[in-house]
């Protein structure tokens, strides 16, 4: 039913005027900015280059958090803060057991306002460690969305934890469409990211299988570039253009949806809750 009604508005607003592509206001979902990153790119420059990309906002995390505040002082506007939990990119896979994070996560929590935990990576059982485990407990604590780069398991272990949990799923899951669907259609409260995937636009052209669930889910997918190293923000513009090409395949409201208006959806309680 919501393919058909996709389609029909589709449709309905051939006659009129749609938003063209290259106007399309883009919330980039996945972006990281550690200190490799601003030590090659200053924060004006950041900002810069993401007001050049046509970025309306974005989801900003960091290994040490001090690149995100370093851009929140900049473009407070602009940037939607979220708390990783490493100190440094080494942490990446060692954070699920080392008691240290906690403290870590807990002092910042104290010392700044975010809109989200993560983006952590989080696999199968060690979900249901301590760390990580307390990492879900503050997040339900300070209202927190959950970025998680986790396998399916993962994920299913963390709403076991918190059933109320907003989860961002980075990178969908790296799964192919049906298995998105799957656990989208058993969690209402789970949204995915299309970051570091081309497979969903390739050539500017979505594949039916993607278009059948961005219909299914009009609400639920957002894009992100995920500047996962610091010349990923060379690719941040480029990333943004290659996004409108195949949005502008789809029916105007749903290409909406999934280049700004679902993202900001999802952290609209931050926005009222103080943010600039």
């Amino acid at each position: 039913m919501k393919s058909m009604l996709w389609g029909l508005a589709g449709v309905l607003l051939l006659g009129a005027t749609p938003l063209r592509a290259a106007e399309l206001p883009i919330f980039d979902a996945h972006v990281h900015y550690s200190h490799d990153a601003w030590e090659m790119l200053p924060p004006k420059e950041a900002v810069a280059v993401l007001r050049k990309a046509g970025v309306k906002r974005a989801l900003v995390s960091s290994s040490g958090d001090a690149g995100t505040q370093r851009l929140m002082a900049e473009a407070p506007e602009l940037i939607v803060p979220s708390l990783r939990p490493y100190r440094s990119r080494g942490e990446i896979s060692s954070w699920v057991r080392d008691d240290s994070v906690v403290a870590f996560l807990e002092e910042r929590l104290r010392n700044a306002r975010y809109a989200a935990v993560g983006e952590f990576h989080l696999y199968g059982a060690d979900a249901d460690l301590p760390v990580p485990r307390r990492l879900v407990a503050l997040a339900r604590q300070h209202q927190l969305v959950l970025h998680a780069h986790s396998d399916a398991d993962a994920v299913e272990r963390i709403f076991k934890q918190y059933p109320q949990a907003r989860v961002l799923w980075a990178h969908s899951g790296f799964e192919r469409p049906e298995g998105v669907a799957a656990l989208l259609r058993k969690h209402k409260n789970l949204w995915a990211d299309l970051a570091f995937r081309s497979e969903h636009g390739a050539a500017g052209q979505v594949p039916s299988e993607w278009r059948a669930l961005f219909e299914e889910f009009p609400e639920r997918f957002m894009v992100g570039t995920d500047t996962f190293t610091p010349e990923r923000w060379f690719y941040v513009n480029e990333h943004a253009n290659w996004s409108r090409a195949w949005l502008a395949t789809l029916p105007p409201p749903l290409a909406e949806r999934i280049a700004w208006k679902n993202a900001e959806a999802l952290f609209a309680a931050w926005k009222a809750g103080g943010a600039q």
